[in-house]
């Protein structure tokens, strides 16, 4: 398995560990609910080494972004970020990712750990423009620092002034005596907080930096486990549950970052075009236990008759709320908020109620 700089470290913390995307991860430290309530009120820190980094550079750059990528990169200016995905040629999603504009023909695209050497086969198969790419993963270290109190932790440990910092943007600097430390505000918990992006040289300085700065408030790792619960609450969708190479951003509800404007050609726009108006056999829905039970993935969504109506993709008991909160696809008829549905755990029919994420408000 594969490491992140900080491995001997989880290890050392008495971290559960097991593997994720290739790598030897924290699954949890202290528990699930404790450390998701940790980010909730006050802050805790991810390791998130895993994920994959590209560089995608040059005067090509924008046109080949705005091919291979659903969101239109031309509204990016330096500093700004945009959440995008990689449509495929048959209506699913390669990945889902971010794209950051360093400047105006530089571009930091970061993609899911697990999807790191199909997408960056992707973008290479799919460079008929020219761009200059170059896979950093290899080279980037990443901790998510969430919840609160990050804020004032933080702050701390740079110059730059963090409050100016707001919902998908970043800025570069001095960050714990290193430079060229990217920090940005993109958020997978709906928490709060800053990603840091560093050579894995600087890891260790800064990891020890962080906790020292977030002692007062209690700050503490936090694993893989809570990470999940938190985006859920969130109703943020997870690549290989909610999202796959068979499901469309139109029937994922992310019509919102997929993009029709003059000039876009990106793959596969023509049919996710005609989604858009017509509509899609399913949709992603959001719902909430009204009986007690947890949903899991792959739970079979069905009437109070019993009849399929869609699958559950993710799952969990809300630490916050807690009852069973899920989300999943359904057929269009059943998407409606308010509409009651069941799910199907091991024969059991057990009732539930589509709502519009975030579960937690």
């Amino acid at each position: 398995m594969k490491t992140t700089p900080f491995t001997e470290k989880h290890i050392a913390l008495g971290a559960k560990m097991h593997e994720f995307a290739g790598y030897n991860m924290p699954i949890e430290y202290t528990g699930i609910i404790d450390e998701h309530l940790t980010v909730c009120n006050s802050v805790g820190v991810f390791d998130v080494s895993h994920m994959g980094e590209f560089w995608v550079k040059g005067p090509h750059a924008l046109a080949f972004l705005q091919k291979v990528t659903s969101n239109n990169v031309a509204a990016l200016v330096p500093g700004k970020i945009q959440y995008t995905c990689f449509p495929n040629e048959d209506g699913g999603i390669v990945d889902d990712l971010l794209v950051y504009q360093y400047e105006p023909e530089k571009y930091l695209l970061v993609v899911n750990a697990s999807n790191i050497e199909k997408d960056w086969n992707w973008c290479v198969s799919h460079n008929t423009e020219g761009a200059e790419l170059e896979n950093s993963s290899d080279n980037m270290a990443q901790l998510a620092v969430q919840g609160p109190k990050a804020i004032q932790a933080l702050q701390k440990l740079t110059d730059i002034n963090l409050s100016d910092i707001p919902y998908y943007t970043f800025k570069v600097g001095e960050f714990a005596g290193e430079k060229n430390v990217i920090i940005s505000n993109t958020g997978y918990t709906g928490a709060g907080g800053f990603e840091l992006y560093f050579y894995p040289d600087a890891a260790i300085k800064i990891w020890n930096a962080v906790f020292e700065a977030g002692a007062e408030f209690g700050i503490k790792p936090i694993g893989l486990g809570a990470r999940d619960t938190l985006r859920l609450e969130m109703g943020f969708c997870l690549y290989g549950n909610d999202l796959d190479d068979t499901t469309s951003p139109i029937e994922a509800g992310l019509g919102w970052i997929t993009k029709f404007v003059d000039g876009k050609n990106f793959t596969n726009r023509p049919m996710l075009e005609k989604q858009k108006a017509e509509g899609t056999v399913r949709k992603l829905v959001g719902f909430e236990m009204i009986d007690r039970g947890i949903p899991r993935h792959g739970y079979e969504l069905v009437t109070a008759e019993g009849d399929k109506i869609g699958i559950v993709t993710s799952g969990t008991m809300s630490p916050t709320r807690k009852i069973g909160i899920g989300m999943g696809y359904v057929k269009p008829e059943y998407s409606k908020g308010g509409t009651e549905i069941c799910i199907d755990m091991r024969g059991r029919k057990l009732k539930a109620v589509v709502v519009k994420p975030p579960f937690r408000k």
